[in-house]
């Protein structure tokens, strides 16, 4: 597996990737993602050079981006918010690759990313209702923080836990 900065030419087939993991999750009644996000921000996020790419020959196993702030950061306990941290956003693994360890090869892929910059935690916010991350990230040694971020997305609200690992 390796991973790299992902480019333009990887739009098509991230946005292809991302469809087939919505689809999962909605026929699992996580119903959090859609047309919108996170497809239609990964153009800026190839621009700032933040989205990573995970790939096993021509093929996307997981993608993940890196940020040095989050809308959601205010409203939560973290341990330190004066120490460096970055945010896990828009993280999926791809549908064909679930269940072989190609998630928490990302995730140690993104402590590194984050250690090489001097960050001291690594942090991300997940909705309330997607278990199976919740699960990945809790085995991976991110702890739960106190608080909560409720995000409304048009006539809807998400109820965001984070979660943060010190580096």
């Amino acid at each position: 597996m390796e991973l790299r900065l992902a480019v333009k030419n990887d739009l098509t087939r991230l946005k292809m990737m991302y469809r087939e993991i919505i689809e999962h999750m909605d026929r699992n009644n996580i119903r959090i993602w859609d047309d919108v996000y996170p497809c239609e921000f990964f153009d800026g996020d190839i621009t700032n050079q933040r989205l990573y790419v995970l790939t096993e020959g021509d093929e996307i196993a997981a993608a993940f981006a890196l940020s040095e702030s989050n809308a959601g950061e205010s409203y939560l306990k973290w341990k330190d918010v004066k120490g460096k941290a970055l945010y896990i956003d828009r993280f999926g693994v791809n549908v064909k690759y679930t269940r072989q360890g190609i998630g928490v090869l990302a995730l140690t892929k993104a402590a590194e990313l984050a250690k090489r910059v001097n960050a001291r935690y690594l942090r991300l916010f997940v909705v309330d209702i997607n278990q199976p991350a919740i699960n990945l990230y809790l085995k991976n040694g991110f702890k739960r923080v106190d608080g909560l971020y409720e995000q409304k997305v048009e006539e809807i609200i998400l109820y965001e836990y984070g979660f943060e690992k010190e580096l």
